[in-house]
């Protein structure tokens, strides 16, 4: 069995790097693929509502053409779903945006600066929320960036 992951004790600031842990979502929350195919389009929500979970795809980097095994959900709704325009929208609650950045931008780390620019909202309330002893959606500090 694989060592959990080691998070560093030290406060995050504006320009600590965050991304979407999904060995966190794993661990902590049975739902994680429900959450995940709510947030589908109704296109994808259709196609993999009979989907077992996972359902591993063929993953071709684009910038080093390496060939990853990735989780099909995943895939589909960084790659498709998270393009479309209503994706995030202006009635999103933070965390579903912050989550759902993340998503759109293939789980890229940002930093609460980085978030902000694409949110409009400002930096230290989104690294507030982010930062804190709970975890939301698998948002954490990211440790090897």
């Amino acid at each position: 069995m694989a060592e959990p992951k080691k998070y560093s004790l030290v406060t995050p600031t504006l320009d600590t790097p965050f991304h979407i842990d999904f060995d966190w979502w794993q661990q902590n929350d049975r739902e994680w693929r429900v959450h995940l195919r709510a947030t589908l389009c109704a296109e994808h929500q259709a196609a993999y509502s009979e989907l077992e979970g996972g359902t591993m795809v063929d993953f071709v980097d684009p910038e080093t053409a390496e060939v990853q095994q990735v989780d099909g959900l995943q895939h589909i709704l960084i790659s498709h779903c998270a393009r479309a325009p209503e994706f995030i929208t202006e009635r999103t609650s933070l965390v579903e945006a912050i989550f759902r950045i993340f998503l759109a931008n293939g789980n890229v780390h940002m930093t609460a600066r980085e978030l902000a620019e694409h949110l409009h909202r400002p930096a230290m309330t989104i690294l507030r929320t982010i930062s804190g002893t709970r975890v939301y959606k698998g948002i954490r500090p990211c440790p090897e960036c």
